[in-house]
């Protein structure tokens, strides 16, 4: 597969009839709350956990989506996605990129960003990145 970027964090996914709408296609919320297991996937192999981010009373809430739907996916497709770090202000803010692939013909579906902000659980109001976060996530950060 051709990645956009280099050393991506890849799950597989398999379009499940229940993801179908009323065009015959995997729904746009779909690829949504595909970006969101595979944000946490990813966070959970860097070993930040949602426990640890309870722990520390932090965790890293969506500031902004920005999704550009490039091809349908069909039932039954067997899918690739792909998250990156690429960028971390080390103070509040990071931001995932994503490209899904489907394997059987290598055409990207779908692009997409999500830029996250660190905010307090307990509250919900933003907060510095704990020196944690800043040192696992920026470590794992490429450049564009």
């Amino acid at each position: 597969m051709e990645w956009d970027l280099p050393e991506p964090f890849v799950i597989e996914l398999v379009v499940e009839p229940a993801a179908i709408d009323e065009y015959d296609h995997a729904n746009n919320a779909e690829y949504l709350r595909w970006i969101e297991r595979v944000s946490w996937a990813h966070s959970d192999a860097l070993g930040l956990t949602l426990a640890r981010y309870r722990e520390l009373d932090r965790g890293m809430a969506v500031h902004r989506h920005e999704l550009d739907y490039l091809a349908p996916a069909f039932a039954g497709d067997r899918l690739a996605l792909a998250t990156w770090i690429i960028a971390d202000d080390s103070r509040l803010t990071l931001t995932r990129s994503f490209q899904l692939i489907r394997p059987a013909d290598g055409r990207t579906l779908l692009r997409a960003r999500t830029r996250f902000a660190c905010i307090e659980l307990s509250s919900g109001r933003p907060r510095r990145l704990p020196e944690e976060y800043r040192r696992i996530y920026g470590e794992a950060a490429v450049a564009e």
